[in-house]
């Protein structure tokens, strides 16, 4: 029995595909899907099972970022030339959203560049083409699957906190500056102060430990931390 595709199922050919024409790739980026980087290019893609009102309302928002927005679904039986496909086609081209089809169990064309996006004439706003620019450059991979729910993300805030904890775990409690000093990053201070995992205790004044729970956590992350 054929196990039904899921949104994830789309990433990794996705992912590859891009890849290969030169784009650095990250699942998961300030709520998208996918966004991806070549040069000063910015394009995002939604990944869905079916094409939906929800889907289209979803790509155009994510034009406040950058003009190039997909949304990406599985091959449908037909491809993009039957009658139902001409229609979606010229709505797509109204809203400015280009479309891909993927087919993961293909074993050629996995992936299918249906329509390329129109530049879109509505108005960008630069804070969160920027914002998502930066959590893309604080990641040091992708260690996300697109179109996945059931997995805790690995942010570039979640990822600044454990190279925090790793110093913490090597070293013993230690003051913020000396973490700097190892290379934590400039975030060390309101990272340690906020402690939103529960990862640190602050033992002294500027200067805080590991607890159990941020142990875990390195446990948990062993495969991301051992490429710090």
């Amino acid at each position: 029995m054929t196990r039904v595709l899921r949104e994830a199922d789309l990433y990794p050919p996705l992912r590859d595909y891009l890849e290969a024409i030169g784009y650095t790739v990250r699942a998961e980026v300030n709520g998208c899907d996918v966004a991806a980087t070549r040069g000063d290019e910015l394009i995002v893609i939604e990944l869905k099972r079916t094409l939906n009102v929800s889907l289209l309302v979803q790509a155009v928002e994510r034009q406040r970022a950058t003009d190039s927005v997909y949304i990406a679904i599985p091959r449908p039986k037909g491809g993009a030339w039957t009658r139902q496909w001409r229609g979606v086609r010229r709505l797509l081209r109204r809203l400015e959203v280009g479309l891909i089809f993927i087919a993961p169990r293909s074993r050629i064309r996995r992936v299918e560049i249906v329509l390329q996006p129109e530049p879109s004439q509505r108005r960008k706003q630069n804070k969160v083409r920027r914002s998502m620019l930066e959590e893309m450059t604080g990641r040091s991979g992708d260690y996300n699957t697109g179109g996945s729910s059931r997995r805790k993300l690995v942010t570039a805030y979640r990822e600044a906190a454990l190279r925090i904890a790793l110093k913490l775990a090597e070293s013993g409690p230690m003051t913020t500056r000396a973490l700097r000093a190892l290379g934590t990053g400039p975030r060390t201070t309101p990272i340690l102060y906020d402690n939103v995992y529960g990862w640190f205790q602050r033992v002294a004044l500027g200067t805080y430990a590991l607890t159990e729970k941020g142990r875990n956590a390195l446990v948990e992350y062993a495969e991301l931390v051992a490429r710090f």
